[in-house]
């Protein structure tokens, strides 16, 4: 399933990327170390890159068939989807980070459009796990999405059904 977005680009990560991606996914965790945690910027480095590496490291193991790309725009790395289009299996959304500077561009609605463009013309439903206090969680609910279940009242599973207009 291939994603077709003006000005944005998808390929897939390589093992140069670890630098890039771990700035990625730090960049998701800034703001709840700055407020949650009175550590010094030594510290908060040191459990973003172990959780980084676990998360990586558990994705690459356990979503074997999923596709790993780092967003472009223009060349310039903006972002990370991972994502599982298994054949005759919802589309699961396993991650999908925009860097700070490129969030409220309008460009993460874009993609999720198009996930959900193509989940539709093949009959299938989508899928994404998102934090309750995920900023993201209001456009994930302006398009459709549902919870189907949460977690530890921290993980919602959100689910958008082909079947349902937006």
């Amino acid at each position: 399933m291939n994603l077709e977005i003006k000005d944005i680009s998808f390929r897939d990560i390589q093992e140069r990327d670890k630098t890039l991606l771990r700035e990625i996914y730090g960049s998701t965790r800034e703001e709840e170390l700055d407020k949650g945690t009175n550590w010094n910027d030594e510290q908060k480095r040191l459990f973003i890159d172990q959780q980084f590496s676990v998360q990586h490291e558990y994705y690459q193991k356990n979503f074997s068939d999923a596709k790993f790309y780092i967003i472009e725009k223009e060349k310039v790395p903006i972002g990370r989807l991972y994502i599982d289009f298994s054949e005759n299996e919802p589309v699961r959304i396993i991650d999908i980070t925009i860097l700070p500077e490129w969030r409220n561009k309008n460009i993460g609605s874009s993609i999720l459009n198009e996930i959900l463009k193509k989940a539709r013309s093949n009959n299938l439903n989508v899928s994404i796990h998102v934090e309750a206090f995920n900023p993201a969680m209001n456009l994930y609910k302006r398009l459709g999405f549902r919870k189907i279940s949460e977690t530890n009242g921290i993980y919602h599973l959100m689910e958008w059904n082909y079947n349902n207009r937006y």
